[in-house]
């Protein structure tokens, strides 16, 4: 795209594009980072628990921060949080520019916690923001736009993972996080100029006890959404790499690049969700059409777990299982995405989608935990159970919201 083309279009797709620029660079680079950290303390000899559990600071600064986050874009706006977010990612990185002697797991923690609330100022500005640059009414676009940013983040996440690995191969990993750190500073500059001044920012100050939501189908949604992430992380995170390494004897590379081209495929359906949920003809999600596709999920790693117990080609059963789990549960994540950006109240919106990612965060943080433990104590078969238990609360929550062919935007 040329210069006098980029300047020729309207200021919503020119504010979209920034955004969504903005979304990749700190997606990639958080990809990268998560990479370097797994594959960098497993060369200094720590075990994969031991590596998951630095991640546990990042998943519960996210939940506080997307409590908090909304509030602040709703009173200060959402180019500030964003850019607050970009800010405090090149902190987290420059942290782990420190001698390795001083890279212990508590410092490394405090690192990650750091990162997650950047990664979730973020995210929570990016979702907001696409809600505010959307006609009223024009629900059909607005499903698009917000699929496509959902779907390019994942995608470019997977990608973060292959250059993580890429980076710590060449450059080590001082160089990796140096690297990491100019190139999100470039972005950061730019984002500061180049994001409209107090978008999404409410018309009235948004008061403290304003963040938790007082609508009935946020807190329905938002309830889903947790059991939704939570049935995923609670095999995905911990156990699976775990299993693949030691029952299937795969090393750290083939781990790796399986679970972050598990990613990568996961966002490019994500990105075409519309395409398999009625936008063509006419329609978008409603509460029916969330039912619906969890109720498709619950059943696959129900099967899988059952494949396991009877020892039915276990190694297939797995791997195609997963790519099956990956591309239903994409569309679900998408249905989820849409839906909250189109109930959320325009006047600020960042209080209900903060809320939301919040409970997202949530049952991330219980996915993490228990797939840790309840792998350590009763294997992956149980954690499939749990997760298609999990999948089935969000179907019946999902009963409750708003069931109509086309929700309106408030």
């Amino acid at each position: 795209m040329t210069v006098d083309r980029l300047k020729a279009l309207p200021p919503q797709i020119k504010q979209y594009l920034v955004i969504t620029g903005n979304y990749w660079a700190f997606t990639l680079t958080d990809g990268a980072l998560r990479m370097l950290v797994v594959l960098y303390f497993h060369q200094l000899g720590y075990s994969p628990l031991s590596i998951a559990m630095l991640f546990l600071f990042y998943e519960i600064f996210g939940v506080i921060t997307n409590l908090v986050g909304g509030w602040l874009g709703a009173r200060f706006g959402l180019n500030k949080t964003m850019n607050i977010g970009l800010g405090l990612q090149i902190v987290s990185l420059a942290m782990l520019m420190v001698p390795v002697d001083a890279l212990t797991v508590i410092y490394v923690m405090a690192a990650q916690a750091l990162s997650g609330v950047a990664k979730d100022l973020n995210k929570m500005s990016a979702k907001s923001a696409i809600k505010l640059l959307v006609p009223k009414g024009a629900q059909g676009q607005l499903y698009k736009w917000v699929a496509i940013l959902t779907g390019s983040k994942n995608a470019l996440k997977g990608v973060g993972f292959f250059l993580g690995g890429l980076l710590l191969t060449l450059l080590e990993f001082h160089g990796a996080i140096l690297s990491m750190i100019c190139m999100l500073s470039s972005v950061w500059l730019f984002s500061i100029f180049a994001l409209k001044e107090d978008l999404g920012k409410a018309k009235s100050k948004a008061k403290f006890s304003e963040l938790f939501s007082k609508s009935k189908a946020i807190n329905v949604l938002s309830a889903a959404r947790m059991f939704l992430f939570g049935a995923r992380d609670v095999w995905f995170v911990v156990a699976l790499p775990v299993f693949l390494a030691a029952t299937f004897g795969w090393d750290h590379w083939w781990v790796g690049g399986f679970m972050a081209s598990w990613v990568i495929g996961y966002g490019i359906v994500q990105s075409f969700a519309p395409s398999f949920t009625g936008r063509k003809s006419g329609q978008v999600p409603s509460g029916r059409s969330a039912f619906l596709w969890a109720s498709y999920l619950t059943a696959i790693p129900a099967l899988i777990a059952l494949a396991l117990h009877f020892d039915f080609y276990i190694q297939a059963s797995i791997i195609i299982g997963l790519l099956i789990f990956g591309a239903v549960f994409a569309i679900n994540s998408s249905l989820h995405s849409y839906l909250i950006v189109s109930l959320a109240d325009s006047n600020g919106v960042s209080l209900d989608v903060g809320f939301y990612y919040m409970a997202n965060a949530m049952g991330r943080l219980i996915g993490t935990v228990l797939s840790g433990w309840v792998y350590q104590q009763y294997g992956l078969e149980a954690c499939l159970w749990i997760s298609s238990v999990f999948i089935a609360l969000a179907a019946l929550l999902s009963l409750a919201l708003p069931q109509q062919a086309e929700v309106t935007a408030q």
